[in-house]
């Protein structure tokens, strides 16, 4: 039986933040000062070159198993031009959504001086002062 993508993917992170750990871990030499440097030294604006090598290795290898495991789980993985291409019609094509085709002068005008995107000039959310 397939797992559901979620569990797959659950799966797959939680195997990824362990691994990362123990990659930390192992980086500090078994020193908690320096542990606790190399994590404190993790931000939002990190980059993968700053990081610790261990812990760019296991970033690596978990990104190599991921893939592994989602090809094994049966989900396709790859550029999605070339799965779009290779992936069967598998549902009735979508109906036009645009409408009836308009008369010769384009489209028609709305009534009341409004633009049809709903801006009324003055601030940028339009609509009625607020008071």
């Amino acid at each position: 039986m397939q797992k559901a993508a979620n569990d797959v993917m659950q799966s797959i992170l939680f195997s990824a933040i362990l691994e990362g750990l123990a990659a930390l871990k192992r980086a500090s030499g078994g020193l908690p000062n320096q542990l606790l440097r190399d994590v404190q030294a993790i931000h939002p604006n990190v980059t993968f070159a700053d990081l610790p090598k261990e812990l760019q290795d296991s970033i690596a290898e978990s990104t190599r198993s991921a893939f592994t495991q989602l090809l094994k789980e049966g989900y396709a993985v790859g550029p999605r031009q070339l799965m779009q291409q290779s992936r069967p019609m598998d549902r009735v094509p979508e109906r036009d959504r645009r409408g009836p085709p308009r008369g010769p002068g384009g489209p028609p005008v709305r009534r009341g001086g409004r633009p049809p995107n709903g801006g009324g000039g003055g601030k940028p959310g339009g609509g009625k002062p607020r008071g």
